[in-house]
């Protein structure tokens, strides 16, 4: 029979501290849980068939919807048809571990708009031999003041702009454009080149998100069109 008194005895503060250690949420948890309720930034768990499970209100605010709208709904069903094969490939690549992060311009469709902004994924579990549910983030871009008709002369576009920037925003690439605008590669990659400075932004995807930002897109319009507005006069 064992000697009671070689038994260590239990110290009522280590009781104490272990019960403190278990209720206290670990430093990934408490940091997860400001990035989804303070942070401003959209953010949505995905399940491992990316459809979402949790959003925080920035998120719901830029889907336009409530969180029983969006429930188990694919993220990318809710995104402008423009956005959704790229993305939908992307998570796929990054669910079953064949990239480790996900980056993409998304564009979410508005009544009488559409909103754009970064998007982020990252993977939730570490094995890349298993499908993964994904965390979503998107940075909205700032607000932009819509140009009124008439506005300033550097917002407008040229007639042949206006063509490519429609096609841009159907999906055509350059080759499609030259062939059927009749012009050569690099003269199709000028126009872009103009309309990126014009508005400010890097790519092709930023260039149609402003263009339907500022209204220089008709939305609700497909195939995409220029209002004529925003076109310049002969």
């Amino acid at each position: 029979m064992p000697d009671a008194l070689n038994c260590p005895a239990e110290h009522p503060r280590a009781e104490i501290n272990h019960s403190a250690h278990q209720r206290t949420p670990s430093r990934s948890a408490a940091m997860f849980r400001s990035l989804f309720e303070r942070s401003g930034v959209g953010v949505a768990t995905l399940d491992s068939h990316s459809r979402i499970r949790r959003a925080n209100d920035a998120m719901l605010a830029l889907l336009d919807r409530s969180t029983s709208e969006v429930r188990d709904i694919a993220f990318a069903d809710l995104l402008h048809p423009d956005s959704r094969p790229r993305l939908r490939a992307g998570l796929d690549q990054l669910r079953l571990g064949r990239t480790g992060r996900l980056t993409e311009y998304v564009r979410v469709p508005r009544p009488d708009n559409a909103v754009g902004g970064n998007l982020t994924a990252l993977r939730m579990q570490a094995d890349a031999r298993a499908d993964s549910p994904l965390l979503v983030l998107v940075q909205v871009d700032p607000p932009t003041p819509e140009c009124p008709p008439g506005g300033a002369r550097s917002t407008l576009l040229s007639e042949m702009e206006a063509r490519i920037l429609e096609k841009v925003a159907a999906g055509a690439s350059t080759v499609q454009l030259a062939g059927r605008l009749h012009l050569s590669c690099k003269g199709i990659e000028y126009h872009v080149g103009a309309m990126l400075r014009k508005l400010d932004v890097p790519n092709r995807p930023a260039l149609v998100s402003r263009a339907y930002t500022l209204g220089i897109l008709s939305s609700g319009s497909w195939p995409p069109r220029v209002r004529q507005e925003y076109v310049k006069s002969p």
